[in-house]
């Protein structure tokens, strides 16, 4: 299983690669889900179910939506956005990939959940400042190291005043030079938020399911 896992991982650095030297940054996200052809078990992240480090995080903090609105960044096929739905939130998700949100509404087009095309750094004016509940989950991390602070600032300009964001990452000391793509966040990277005026009210790490991994951080912020 983990041999087959890293064949995945092999074949998502090879496209980011190729889109990469190309001077395009996003492209390859829609590459992928091409390729995939509907086969979720092509791409490393899509498993039909929430991201498991979240649910235990959001399990511990008995997380409830009460109605409140929430933006899943990146969402892929929905499987976060379904699971903030289940919790009770009035839920919105993206991807910059037009085949993953066709994949995810049909999956869960039957769900209250408003699924749309857009791009991180393009989003709808109408949604800056606007959710009660942002969730990035492992989409700062495939993005260049060049963007970081880019990418940082545009996921905290959808939290509203008084909104809470949680960010689940591969976690790295400040001092190690990540090396490979996904690239894991720093202390120092996460930092960015604090200048973004976010609060951080809560960060706890989980060790990682599959050895030689790094760990996983669940980071929550307040506005």
């Amino acid at each position: 299983m983990e041999q087959d896992l890293e064949k995945l991982r092999e074949r998502v650095k090879e496209i980011q690669s190729e889109f990469a030297e190309r001077g395009d940054a996003t492209g390859w996200f829609e590459a992928l889900y091409k390729e995939a052809d509907g086969n979720n078990e092509i791409i490393p992240w899509a498993d039909l179910e929430p991201n498991v480090y979240f649910r235990q995080w959001a399990e511990a903090n008995e997380l409830k939506g009460n109605g409140r609105s929430a933006l899943v960044v990146g969402c892929g096929l929905g499987d976060d956005a379904k699971y903030l739905n289940d919790l009770g939130f009035n839920v919105t998700a993206f991807d910059i990939s037009p085949t993953a949100i066709e994949w995810a509404k049909r999956l869960y087009g039957g769900l209250d959940i408003q699924f749309e095309v857009a791009d991180l750094f393009e989003p709808y004016r109408g949604w800056l400042g606007a959710f009660d509940f942002v969730l990035e989950i492992y989409t700062i991390q495939p993005l260049p190291l060049t963007m970081r602070p880019q990418v940082i600032d545009a996921v905290a300009a959808f939290v509203a005043e008084n909104g809470k964001l949680v960010v689940v990452t591969r976690g790295r000391e400040d001092d190690v030079e990540p090396n490979e793509l996904p690239w894991p966040l720093s202390r120092k990277d996460l930092s960015r938020f604090a200048a973004n005026g976010l609060r951080q009210t809560n960060f706890q790490v989980f060790p990682p399911e599959n050895d030689g991994e790094p760990d996983r951080w669940v980071i929550e912020y307040e506005r």
